[in-house]
């Protein structure tokens, strides 16, 4: 029993020393004291075969605690392997890692997350004119739009909106004061685009894809002075309109391998100028555009500039009435309005001041591009996200307690109620994720890793949203027409999902390859040392990350079995985090988990990780899924902790931990190499799977309190636009929705009399002019049920159309522009 007692403690011991991340003569002292109480009287009388191996430990321990000994015998070898199987990091690939910066990603991926740096992120803030704007002209510019209009009839944004966003400054958000611009944060960029994207996913794109990836931010940037003085105001006051031409034909996701290719030259001057031949297609904003960036492979063969013959990346400005641009016809993206199409130019010859940046930043357009993409996917497609989801719950809240079946509103049926809790945590999540990740780049961080995973997570969500959106509103919502409020938004989602990374490369190549490296506190410091072309420098950068990453490794895995086994219940919580400390604390074992099984894939997999790619989707998913309920519980705090929203906080922790539960197991269960297989499944999942998925009564209890008080309703969907206006598809929806409440006990009345035979509902019958004969309602009640009947027919109708209104007027044309990218007429414009 003793014996039994003293192997548990020496456990214990192993296991805190592991977590302290103690230096290697500890240890060997440690195991030394070991040895000896093994062998004394009271716990085993002799040395044995375990003391022996105490002994042997601490030994070789105590040896491998000089410096230069486990220099020459430990890191050499691993050095010389590691050098001669990691694959080279390419110069793409470098400037990839290095874009951006690291934020509260490195503290999920460290197993030990800092709770003091989230929560010193700062909540939603404005400014009094950032507001002043998002309630004024954001909230104009959204009673301006008739959706149908804009998607169907003509297909196009039309004038009046193009130059209210002009004259009002929505294209220069991200443009500073001082060269004309509006100079916001990245918190009111984000909720304005949301606002307008709640009501119109063709129109928000106008003003998303300026104050995005594009000339402006990167004038801003990184552009001359002179090009800042002349193009920003410009750009800011919409007298040019910008797009961005990245994508080809040939480099879609892969954008490193685009064959456009720009030639240095000498001009008729006798100045350096470039030869340009491009082919782009899906660029947003091109048919509309007067100023044109494009990104392009540049040439030096005479090596004019004195760089060489290969500069790489380069990002130029190009008017598009330039001579040789071709801006080809529209391309039509899921029946969508904004503009986008190809563009392309051969042998076109620009001046070299065009370079963005001009000669001194040729060859650094793939670090520009992968830097203002760091913060720019952070904010715009989860933005929009954030607010089709919250918009979808707003109105499928509204129709479910409008519509009724078998005598009560459908969104009481369980049935329904199901995908109504789904919406209520996606909104609730999606919305802290939103925040945090805009507050971020407000104080000027560039979260490269988050804004990757942000960006898929969120539009995947809004993916299911609109999906339960449409099942709940069954029939009325697939009959599209000027009363359908959910078809733009059904028609634009592969849209966010495909464009800024789509979504399939952005979860299984970037978030988590890229997180590694670039969010991993020893492993890029590796690769660098065993890539240093002084080997003997390399060898003494490698031995210190090297011996830094043993004891990391070690940490992790003593720290995830202890809190696995322990079922967290010892794992750290913030101060004050009173009725979330438990969460806090399962989000932190859940982090050291992530951490060992990421450590131990990267060590074990190497290089052919990115073969691994749904090992990497899963690892991107469990990261996902732990960043987003670290900043649903900042929330919580952030809006005070209000009662009703702790519903709301349970529902996202228990779904959002069982789901990162199934990501990491995928990847455990599927594990190429059996060693580490076994190892991350004691270490990870000791006594099986811990989670379950909320329960049904947590998801009933958050649709409940999203029903039945208004003022929940409001905050779950705060930021978007809401009409109340009965002229309105959506605000006939709000108008309806407080008659239903106010005449419910009068409804009940009626529904008894129908179902007891004293009043019959049929057509060509006035039953509530029956019902109020007979007593059953009074006369007001009366009033109350015929006018939420009239309003409640509105609601539940579909459009209908002429059969020669539904014939398409459009009919394929030879190219007979003889480029790739075929077009189509309107039969109406010959």
């Amino acid at each position: 029993m003793v014996e039994l007692l003293f192997c548990v403690a020496l456990l214990g011991a192993i296991l805190a020393l592991g977590m302290y991340k103690v230096p290697l003569w500890a240890w060997a002292g440690a195991l030394a004291l070991a040895a000896l109480v093994w062998a004394s009287g009271p716990v085993h009388g002799h040395m044995g075969v375990f003391g022996f191996l105490l002994w042997v430990f601490a030994a070789g321990l105590a040896v491998l605690s000089i410096p230069a000994i486990r220099r020459n015998y430990v890191s050499a070898p691993v050095f010389k392997f590691v050098k001669g199987t990691l694959p080279k990091v390419s110069d793409t690939e470098q400037q990839a890692l290095e874009a951006g910066t690291v934020g509260f990603d490195a503290e999920l991926f460290s197993g030990t997350p800092d709770w003091n740096k989230l929560r010193a992120i700062a909540p939603v803030v404005l400014t009094p004119e950032e507001q002043a704007f998002l309630d004024g002209p954001t909230g104009e510019l959204c009673g301006m739009i008739d959706d149908w209009q804009v998607r169907h009839a003509q297909r196009e944004i039309p004038e009046n909106i193009w130059d209210f966003v002009k004259s009002r400054g929505f294209l220069g958000m991200l443009i500073s004061k001082e060269h004309g611009g509006l100079g916001f944060s990245a918190q009111a960029q984000s909720l304005i685009i949301g606002k307008i994207a709640s009501r119109s996913p063709d129109v928000v794109t106008i003003v998303m894809v300026p104050n995005s990836l594009g000339p402006g931010e990167l004038i801003e940037k990184y552009g001359t002075e002179q090009q800042k003085h002349y193009y920003l105001p410009r750009l800011a006051k919409g007298e040019e309109i910008p797009c961005f031409a990245l994508t080809g034909p040939t480099s879609g996701s892969d954008a490193a391998t685009m064959r456009d290719i720009g030639t240095v030259i000498r001009g008729p001057d006798g100045k350096p100028a470039i030869r340009l031949s491009w082919d782009k297609r899906y660029i947003t904003l091109g048919p509309k555009a007067t100023l044109l960036g494009l990104a392009f492979r540049l040439f030096d063969p005479e090596n004019i500039l004195g760089k060489g013959d290969n500069l790489g990346i380069t990002v130029a400005m190009i008017p598009t009435k330039h001579g040789g641009v071709q801006i080809g016809r529209r391309h039509l993206p899921s029946g969508a309005a904004f503009p986008n199409g190809p563009n392309w130019g051969r042998d076109v010859v620009i001046p070299i001041d065009w370079i963005i940046g001009g000669e001194a930043m040729a060859g650094q357009g793939w670090r520009m591009l992968m830097e203002c993409l760091a913060a720019g996917r952070a904010i715009s497609l989860p933005s929009t996200a954030t607010a089709g989801t919250k918009m979808m719950l707003r109105v499928s809240s509204a129709y479910g307690r409008i519509r009724k079946q078998f005598g009560l509103p459908v969104a009481r049926m369980e049935g329904v109620e199901e995908p109504l809790a789904r919406l209520v945590e996606s909104a609730y999540a999606t919305e802290a994720a939103r925040a945090v990740t805009a507050a971020m780049v407000s104080r000027g961080e560039r979260p490269s890793v988050i804004s990757a995973l942000m960006k898929y997570a969120t539009t995947e969500r809004m993916r299911q949203a609109v999906n339960d959106a449409f099942d709940i509103h069954g029939g009325r919502a697939i009959c599209d027409g000027p009363t359908n409020y959910l078809q733009s938004a059904y028609q634009m989602v592969p849209v966010g999902i495909t464009v800024e990374g789509a979504n399939i490369l952005t979860r299984t190549l970037i978030t988590f390859a890229q997180g590694a490296l670039r969010s991993h506190p020893y492993l890029y410091r590796e690769i660098q040392a065993a890539q240093d072309a002084d080997r003997t420098r390399g060898l003494d950068a490698f031995d210190r990350a090297f011996g830094d990453h043993v004891a990391f490794s070690v940490s992790n895995a003593c720290g995830a079995f202890f809190h696995n086994v322990t079922g967290g219940i010892f794992a750290p919580a913030p101060e004050k985090s009173f009725d979330t400390a438990n969460w806090y604390s399962q989000l932190a074992r859940c982090s050291r988990s992530f951490a060992f099984v990421a450590d131990l894939t990267v060590a074990s997999l190497g290089g052919s990780l990115k073969m691994k790619q749904k090992l990497s989707g899963r690892l991107a998913d469990a990261l996902a899924e732990l960043y987003i309920l670290a900043c649903v519980l900042k929330r919580y705090e952030d809006d005070g902790r209000l009662s009703s929203d702790r519903t709301f906080v349970d529902l996202a922790a228990m779904n959002g931990l069982y789901r990162f539960q199934e990501a990491l197991r995928g990847v455990v269960d599927n594990f190429p190499i059996p060693a580490a297989r076994w190892a991350m499944r004691i270490v990870a999942f000791p006594f099986g799977n811990p989670y379950r998925p909320a329960p049904d009564v947590l998801g009933h209890r958050a649709v409940k309190l999203v029903m039945e008080a208004p003022e929940v309703r409001e905050r779950l969907t705060r930021y978007i636009y809401v009409s109340h206006d009965p002229d309105d598809p959506t605000g006939l929806l709000e108008v309806t929705m407080k008659k239903a409440i106010a005449a419910e006990e009068a409804e009940k009345k009626l529904e008894r009399a129908i179902r007891a035979g004293t009043v019959r509902r049929y057509h060509g019958i006035d039953w509530i002019g029956e019902a109020m004969a007979q007593g059953v309602v009074t006369e007001s009640e009366g009033q109350q049920l015929r006018e939420l009947e009239a309003l409640t027919a509105r609601v539940i109708a579909v459009d209908h159309f002429d059969a020669a209104a539904l014939k398409p007027n459009y009919r394929t044309t030879p190219d007979v522009l003889g480029h790739n990218s075929r077009g189509v007429e309107s039969a109406a414009a010959e």
